[in-house]
C-alpha cells in the first residue's frame, strides 16, 4: 500500500513540558490520525529539533525507536520517516531495523530514506558529513545493499563508502518493505526514485511542484519504467483555525521561508487548498504536519476528515 495521506510529527515541545509526557502525547496524536482516515504515521529521522521549527536543544526523540513504540499503540497505520537519514547508520544496519519494525508492526513499516543535510547534528555527534557530492555517492551505494536485502537477498558489495559480504536479513513478513525516497533534485534524487523506490516525496515551492512532478516522470521514462508505478507526496505544514484572525495570527507565527508550504485555514479551506494546488499539480498523496496544534485533541481528526475523502 502507498501513502495517500500521511501525519507527520515534527514536534515533541508540548506546553507542559514534561518529558514523562511526550510519549502519551505522541501516541493520542497517532491513534487520532489512525482513526479519521490516515493511512501513515510519520516522525522526523534528526537529533535535533530542526532550524524553523524550533532550536536544536529541543525534545528530540529517536525515530525508529518512536516508531517500533507506536506499533503496539496502534492497528493499521503505515509507519515510517519523513526521511531517515541515510549517513547515520551503515545500509545494512539501516535495512535490518526497518525490517524488525515491519516484524514487529505486521507489516507496516515503509522506509523513507534522503541523503542527509543537517550538518549541525553530523558535527555535534561525530557522523561523517563530507560534501554533496559524497552524501548522494554514499546513498546510492547504500540502496544497491538495502534493496535487496529488503526483498530476501544476500547481496554482496563493495563500493567506495560501503561493503556488504552476501548479507542476510531475517526474519520478514512480506516479500518486500516499500520504499520512499524524499527530496527535490532532478538530477540526482529524482532518478534515484526511478531506479529504486515506490515512492516520492517531493519537496519544494508550490510554485515548482507541476514542473517537478513532470521532471519525475522524465526521469521514470528514461529507464522504461511507468510513471504510474512511483507514487508520489507533498509535505504540507496545516494550521488548522476557526476564524480569519486566528489565521493571520497563525500566519505571522510562520518563518518567512516556510509560508510557501503553509496552509492555513478551517478544516475545509485546508482542504480547498490542497486539493487545488498540490494534487491539481498531479501529486497523488498528502502528508501533513500540525506543528502549532497536533498535540491538541481533536485538531488531527479534522483534519483527517476533511482531507481523506480528497485521496480515496
Amino acid at each position: 500500500m502507498t501513502i495517500k495521506l500521511g501525519y507527520q510529527i515534527p514536534n515533541f515541545s508540548y506546553p507542559d513540558g514534561d518529558p514523562a509526557t511526550i510519549f502519551p502525547t505522541v501516541v493520542a496524536q497517532a491513534q487520532e490520525a489512525e482513526a479519521s482516515g490516515f493511512d501513515t504515521v510519520l516522525v522526523m529521522d534528526h537529533f535535533y529539533q530542526l532550524p524553523g521549527i524550533g532550536t536544536p536543544d529541543q525534545p528530540m526523540l529517536e525515530s525508529y525507536t518512536l516508531l517500533a513504540a507506536l506499533s503496539g499503540a496502534t492497528q493499521s497505520v503505515q509507519l515510517s520517516t519523513l526521511v531517515t537519514g541515510n549517513t547515520y547508520r551503515h545500509p545494512t544496519h539501516l535495512a535490518k531495523t526497518v525490517t524488525t519494525l515491519d516484524v514487529v508492526s505486521g507489516g507496516r513499516a515503509v522506509l523513507g530514506i534522503g541523503a542527509g543535510w543537517f550538518e549541525r547534528e553530523h558535527h555535534d555527534l561525530g557522523f561523517e558529513f563530507g560534501t554533496f557530492t559524497d552524501r548522494f555517492e554514499r546513498l546510492e551505494e547504500a540502496l544497491n545493499i538495502i534493496k535487496p536485502m529488503l526483498e530476501g537477498a544476500d547481496p554482496t558489495f563493495k563500493g567506495k563508502w560501503y561493503e556488504a559480504n552476501t548479507a542476510m536479513n531475517n526474519p520478514r513478513v512480506r516479500p518486500t518493505i516499500p520504499v520512499m525516497l524524499g527530496g527535490s533534485g532532478e538530477q540526482k534524487t529524482f532518478r534515484l526514485a526511478a531506479r529504486f523506490a515506490d515512492h516520492m516525496n517531493i519537496i519544494c515551492d508550490l510554485t515548482d511542484l507541476a514542473r517537478k512532478v513532470e521532471v519525475l516522470k522524465e526521469r521514470c521514462e528514461e529507464i522504461d519504467r511507468d510513471p504510474a508505478t512511483l507514487a508520489t507526496s507533498y509535505l504540507a505544514s496545516v494550521f488548522i483555525t476557526e476564524t480569519d484572525a486566528e489565521a493571520q495570527a497563525a500566519l505571522e507565527r510562520v518563518p518567512e521561508n516556510r509560508r510557501a508550504r503553509a496552509f492555513i485555514g478551517t478544516p475545509a479551506q485546508v482542504a480547498e487548498q490542497l486539493h487545488e494546488k498540490v494534487l491539481g499539480a498531479g501529486v497523488t498523496g498528502l502528508t501533513i504536519n500540525m506543528i502549532a496544534n497536533g498535540h491538541e485533541p481533536g485538531k488531527v481528526t479534522a483534519a483527517g476528515e476533511a482531507l481523506a475523502p480528497l485521496v480515496k
